[in-house]
């Protein structure tokens, strides 16, 4: 039956910044269809974990910051010893700096890059190697963005990182699907989440965003569950390297 294609029964799936927003919606979505959980966070996630073990699911929690990519081989050791393997990888923590371009400080650029782009990437390959090692494929999903395809405003170093995301799904894709990896994303439209609080609370600019959206709302993270289930599902298996929109029509307009 082409349902049982999108179960995840006995899978284990790592989901970064899993404390809130898109990255709760996703683990819950995951841990719904089978899964058991390793959330990842800079803070605890207790709300995510009585919602993941409501489902049935086990939740494991790992705090780390991930600014820096020295917690990686704790992340994966930690899975492992839970877990004893590891099938799904969701790269969704990140964090978002506004500042004209004329003004925006290398902080702000180092510390975006680093979490939305070099730690996806050396988790992605920390987790590829152990993909490799088990032998039975596996599957990554990045979270890009609307400024993967577009410039945007005021938020440079997100814009870099985001179109980074978009073209290392592209190339670890290209690389690794010899191996029975899929590596694809998912590029979130304007979602009520944290991140777009700020734009939220300017009734102008909220007011202008929502004029652009066909579906004429903001997403919400249950908005995210049918594209990370079917990414992290054997429905998938012939997609990769493939970046999906889930924007309520954004990029059609």
């Amino acid at each position: 039956m082409i349902l049982d294609t999108f179960r995840l029964d006995g899978k284990v799936a790592i989901v970064t910044g899993a404390s809130q927003g898109l990255g709760q919606g996703m683990a819950l979505a995951l841990a719904e269809a089978g899964a058991n959980i390793v959330g990842v966070n800079h803070t605890p996630m207790p709300e995510t974990q009585a919602k993941v073990e409501a489902l049935g699911k086990e939740f494991l929690g790992i705090e780390a910051n991930l600014l820096s990519i020295e917690p990686i081989d704790r992340i994966l050791e930690e899975t492992l010893k839970r877990f004893g393997r590891v099938d799904i990888l969701v790269n969704n923590a990140g964090i978002i700096r506004r500042e004209d371009a004329v003004n925006f400080t290398e902080k702000d650029w180092d510390d975006v890059i680093d979490i939305n782009l070099k730690t996806v990437f050396f988790l992605s390959q920390a987790v590829g190697k152990q993909f490799i090692k088990q032998q039975d494929g596996g599957k990554i999903i990045n979270i890009a963005s609307m400024l993967s395809f577009q410039g945007g405003l005021r938020v440079p170093s997100y814009t870099a990182s985001k179109s980074g995301v978009k073209g290392i799904t592209m190339l670890l894709a290209n690389e690794w699907a010899k191996y029975n990896i899929n590596v694809n994303a998912i590029a979130p439209g304007y979602m009520a989440t944290a991140n777009t609080q700020q734009l939220r609370q300017d009734e102008q600019r909220s007011e202008e965003i929502l004029a652009r959206i066909p579906a004429g709302r903001w997403g919400t993270p249950q908005d995210m569950a049918g594209a990370v289930v079917f990414l992290s599902s054997d429905a998938s298996n012939y997609v990769n390297g493939f970046t999906i929109a889930v924007d309520g029509g954004w990029l059609a307009r």
